[in-house]
């Protein structure tokens, strides 16, 4: 199966799979957090003339053709509405991107690693380095963003990469995802190295970065059409600051969520700017 798109108007969205069901190709609707309705095609096959038919179709819903499809095809019909239940690996590789679903997969590996024993290996293999000679081992400035320490900071950091890689991978493709991650885990790694020592890990630096350029780019340019929910950011801001006050006494490398912030908000400037300069 495949994600087309997502609708917030389910009736919208019955009406062109109504007009697809007359050319002979199944689709199928299956609800989303926040309202969204998605549409989902059946067969792969088909994916060129199904995209090609619902940019006409958002061009123009109310042709009279697509109302002439939902009366031909409604007697066929046993509900108003049907819901898909596309399988969950489905639902995230819709939602990735190459590079955001082999990030996932590598950290999930070193976690199932790390779970049955081998946490000291792997710490010694994967930390930032300690700039005792082993800086000259240029991989660790990245991969510290590879380990976790518990199930809870896998799962949380795996969702917000999922969410937020994932929508900026399908948006602006793998190379600035690369860049972004690159980049961010280098800064905050740095940060939260200089201040706290390399007892540290985990993707949350390059989740917040990713949150920062996410956030900054839909508000500085919002005809990208890049944005996050409003709740996200507040969620996301509170848990920050929550990091800093440290009420729950839990070991939190907040100058890495900081630097992170702040680094991926500066590369949204940075590339905004260049976009409106051209």
């Amino acid at each position: 199966m495949h994600r087309l798109a997502g609708f917030n108007n389910p009736r919208q969205a019955q009406s062109f799979i109504d007009y697809m069901a007359s050319r002979g190709i199944t689709l199928t609707l299956a609800s989303e957090p926040e309202g969204v309705f998605a549409l989902w095609l059946t067969d792969s096959q088909h994916l060129i003339e199904a995209e090609a038919e619902l940019t006409a179709f958002l061009a123009n819903p109310h042709n009279a053709k697509y109302q002439a499809a939902s009366w031909q095809v409604a007697e066929s019909r046993t509900a108003k509405f049907h819901y898909g239940s596309p399988s969950l690996m489905a639902m995230i590789k819709s939602q990735a991107g190459p590079f955001s679903l082999s990030v996932m997969v590598v950290v999930i590996g070193i976690y199932l690693l790390w779970f049955f024993g081998l946490q000291q290996p792997i710490f010694d293999v994967l930390h930032f380095p300690l700039m005792n000679g082993d800086q000259w081992q240029v991989w660790r400035f990245f991969s510290h963003a590879l380990i976790h320490f518990s199930t809870l900071h896998i799962v949380f950091n795996c969702l917000w990469w999922w969410i937020l890689a994932g929508q900026l991978e399908r948006h602006s493709g793998g190379g600035k995802l690369v860049q972004i991650f690159l980049v961010s885990a280098l800064i905050s790694g740095f940060a939260q190295f200089w201040l706290h020592g390399a007892n540290f890990g985990g993707l949350s630096g390059v989740v917040y970065a990713l949150l920062g350029y996410i956030w900054w780019s839909g508000w500085l340019a919002p005809e990208r059409r890049l944005s996050i929910p409003k709740p996200y950011v507040v969620f996301m801001l509170v848990w920050l600051v929550i990091g800093f006050a440290g009420p729950l006494g839990m070991s939190v490398a907040n100058m890495a969520h900081l630097f992170g912030l702040i680094s991926g908000s500066a590369m949204a400037l940075v590339d905004i700017k260049l976009i409106k300069t051209r």
